[in-house]
């Protein structure tokens, strides 16, 4: 078991009081420090957490987006989520799927309509999902998810397409289960801490197992200990101060990469949104402003230059867009919340899901939304596949060092996804696009592979990757 105290509640609330109101001096100091790219401790972030005048939050802004520059390139990797199950014996407050919202229909999929969730998503030109559900061993035992990865990767359209990775994010595993994940193949193992602040934490947790705060906090000890190379965690930003969450985030990795030798691969970032029969996800006490969110979005990518930052569909169509330019890296598309909702209907406010949508957009649109920004939709499975996980994944992002693998990557699986999906109009953007990003590849025979392997994808062949 690992040591609880990782997270140390009242030195970072004092920390937070002793930060104000930071000099334009001291912003400048920690900025330069930001982009050596070494990150931050905790009370470099929380000066910036403090930042309250938009002349030093700008330059946070502008700081952020060349750390994410220099670490990833000018890539955004797209995933779809893919929810099998809504049976909950959890009691959380703020989601839909509530042990006590008695107005849900629950539903766990069969192996047959987990595949035709997956072709449903697979025709939108995704290669990767994170697979999700309730926590619930009577209805949907462990088991049940491991067959449910089995049957995703049995699936291929008609482009002769296939998931080619499945990152997942379900209850906190013991670690004989571990072991069992570890034996299929799978990226990041993701679980959010939803709250660190324990008080906050057993108020929205009063029902199931998920009220023990320690057992949740130290999932990624097991994850770790027990055969998992890449692991993910996440806060949910409305249940408490958010510089709070964000300065415990940052301790959290600090505390895994320390012992570990492995940050998160991933830290995830959702707001709460309105969910059915969900009291806590309405009228929040410590809702997050838009212009709050930026600045978390930014220290987070200061603070830990490494990670992949994810953004969800629970933010606005223009919000996401904006935060392209500040630190994001990992973006969902076409999302649905519900068991069985890629077959059904398209509506924000489906009431079967987990929480409502604010980004409706297809997949689609969204990827044209992508290029028209100037970034490279990315749809590459690539380090997974090749063993660059855990530390030897770390070694190459801790530096920018894996920007050499991203940029090429990005450009041939959007190829893919042109050659196969691609209305006309995104197609003519994209190619301007990919041959501007091909002829700014550094390395000779880099961008030399990277245009053979564009014209052999031209030519029919896919899956082609450094």
């Amino acid at each position: 078991m690992s040591d609880i105290k990782f997270i140390d509640e009242s030195f970072i609330e004092n920390l937070i009081s002793e930060t104000e109101n930071p000099s334009e001096s001291l912003i400048d100091e920690i900025l330069y420090k930001a982009l050596q790219l070494q990150g931050l401790d905790l009370v470099d972030a929380a000066y910036l957490l403090n930042i309250n005048n938009s002349g030093a939050l700008n330059k946070l802004l502008h700081t952020s987006f060349k750390v994410k520059q220099e670490i990833y390139g000018n890539r955004l990797v797209l995933f779809a989520p893919l929810y099998i199950s809504n049976f909950c014996a959890n009691n959380c407050l703020y989601c839909g799927f509530r042990s006590d919202n008695k107005d849900l229909v629950r539903r766990v999929l069969s192996l047959d309509e987990i595949k035709e969730e997956t072709l449903s998503i697979l025709r939108q030109g995704h290669k990767r999902i994170l697979m999700l559900m309730g926590e619930h061993h009577k209805d949907c035992p462990f088991d049940y998810f491991l067959e449910a990865i089995d049957a995703v990767y049995s699936v291929k359209d008609e482009k002769g397409s296939s998931i080619r990775r499945i990152n997942v994010e379900i209850a906190p595993l013991d670690e004989s289960e571990f072991q069992k994940l570890n034996k299929v193949h799978i990226g990041t193992y993701t679980v959010f801490q939803e709250t660190y602040h324990r008080e906050t934490y057993h108020k929205m947790h009063p029902g199931g197992i998920k009220s023990d705060y320690d057992w949740r906090l130290t999932t990624m000890d097991r994850a770790l200990s027990n055969g998992m190379h890449d692991v993910g965690i996440g806060a949910l930003f409305g249940l408490y101060d958010f510089r709070f969450e964000v300065l415990s985030l940052i301790q959290h990795s600090k505390y895994l990469d320390k012992k570990f030798n492995v940050g998160p691969h991933t830290i995830s970032i959702p707001r709460i949104r309105p969910a059915a029969n969900a009291p806590a996800s309405f009228n929040l006490e410590h809702a997050v402003s838009d212009e709050d969110f930026k600045k978390l979005v930014s220290v987070i990518r200061c603070a830990v230059p490494y990670t992949g930052m994810i953004l969800s569909t629970r933010e606005s169509a223009e919000l996401r867009s904006e935060l392209f330019n500040y630190g994001v890296s990992q973006i969902s598309a076409g999302s649905r919340t519900s068991p069985g909702g890629y077959k059904q209907a398209f509506s924000e406010t489906d009431e079967a899901g987990q929480f409502t949508l604010n980004d409706c957009r297809t997949s689609g649109e969204v990827i044209r939304d992508v290029i028209q920004h100037g970034f490279v939709p990315s749809f590459c499975t690539a380090c997974y596949r090749l063993g660059r996980v855990g530390e030897d994944f770390m070694e190459q992002a801790k530096p920018g060092l894996i920007k050499l693998f991203c940029q090429p990557n990005a450009l041939t699986t959007l190829k893919e996804y042109l050659v196969d999906y691609a209305d006309p109009e995104t197609t003519q953007l994209a190619e301007e696009l990919v041959q501007k990003e091909l002829a700014t590849i550094p390395n000779d025979k880099v961008r030399e592979k990277t245009a053979q392997y564009l014209t052999r994808i031209e030519s029919g062949e896919r899956d082609l990757y450094l």
